[in-house]
């Protein structure tokens, strides 16, 4: 891989799509090291509600507590790191997630400061606001974010504002250096009731693989307000077990929750116009074949 000293392949798409199942054979058969770009999966402890594969190696995920704070610099910075490993190896980079802000960091160098202590503080006081009043904040900041979020989103809405208060600009608009790697993206096209439906039984899955067990285990560790834990599949089942609401209408939120978070996540994607959307494991084959040249 001579020439590809500085080519990575990212696959793209919403929740529910294959990333994960498209990821394992392209990694296999490019000799590739695979880096999660999912703001979930990060977390040590939240398997089943993220949905997990632990059946093959892949950086980024569980590294961190729910209780600690990770930003979208330290993501950057992380995922950098491993990258020029892995070129140093003469290995394929393959970054798979749906999580855009992170995804955008690596493939296009935006410049996110890396202020480590004002951003506690800053997520510390922004954690303190009322969902309204942190929707309302970002529309002010970066609109173009607040388009893009739900407003219910607590954990992503922190974020945006988080970078785009501290580098006193909006996200969307942050600086970019010229990126550092050549990148191939790839997205997954799956239409929306097959991906509604794929979702619907997945979350069904979960339920049967003991999400209720695993969301009780964390509450005996840790706040239920924490933003880790304001996720969905995880928000919709504290409630059940707080009592705020049964299993039945909890399972059914969180498949509502899902489509929705994945009409957004298309919304991120569909603006990037340098993604190749395809629609089987052999298209994207074929490109990286072509790319890696």
């Amino acid at each position: 891989m001579g020439k590809n000293f500085n080519k990575i392949i990212a696959i793209v798409g919403p929740t529910g799509s294959g990333k994960t199942t498209w990821v394992k054979i392209l990694a296999q058969k490019f000799n590739g090291k695979v880096i999660s770009a999912d703001s979930r999966q990060v977390y040590k402890g939240m398997d089943i509600g993220t949905d997990k594969d632990k059946t093959f190696s892949q950086a980024l995920t569980d590294i961190i507590n729910p209780d600690k704070p990770f930003s979208v610099s330290e993501y950057q910075a992380q995922a950098e790191k491993l990258i020029d490993q892995y070129l140093t190896m003469k290995a394929l980079p393959m970054i798979a997630g749906g999580t855009g802000l992170y995804l955008d960091a690596v493939l296009y160098g935006y410049m996110i400061p890396n202020l480590k202590k004002e951003s506690l503080e800053l997520r510390k006081k922004l954690e303190k606001l009322r969902d309204s009043d942190l929707f309302q904040k970002l529309k002010e900041y970066d609109p173009a974010s607040a388009q893009k979020i739900d407003p219910k989103n607590r954990r992503r809405i922190i974020r945006a504002l988080e970078v785009s208060i501290l580098a006193k600009k909006p996200f969307s608009k942050l600086q970019k250096k010229k990126p550092r790697y050549k990148s191939l993206i790839i997205g997954i096209k799956v239409d929306r009731e097959t991906l509604y439906s794929k979702i619907d039984a997945r979350v069904d899955q979960m339920i049967k693989e003991g999400l209720v067990e695993e969301v009780r285990e964390l509450l005996k560790k840790y706040r239920e307000d924490l933003p880790a834990l304001n996720s969905i599949g995880y928000k919709e089942i504290i409630d059940y077990l707080k009592g705020r609401q049964t299993l039945r209408v909890a399972i059914q939120k969180i498949k509502f929750n899902t489509h929705a978070y994945v009409r957004r996540q298309m919304t991120w994607f569909r603006r990037d116009k340098k993604i190749h959307w395809v629609k089987s494991v052999n298209q994207a084959e074929r490109l990286i074949g072509k790319f890696i040249k």
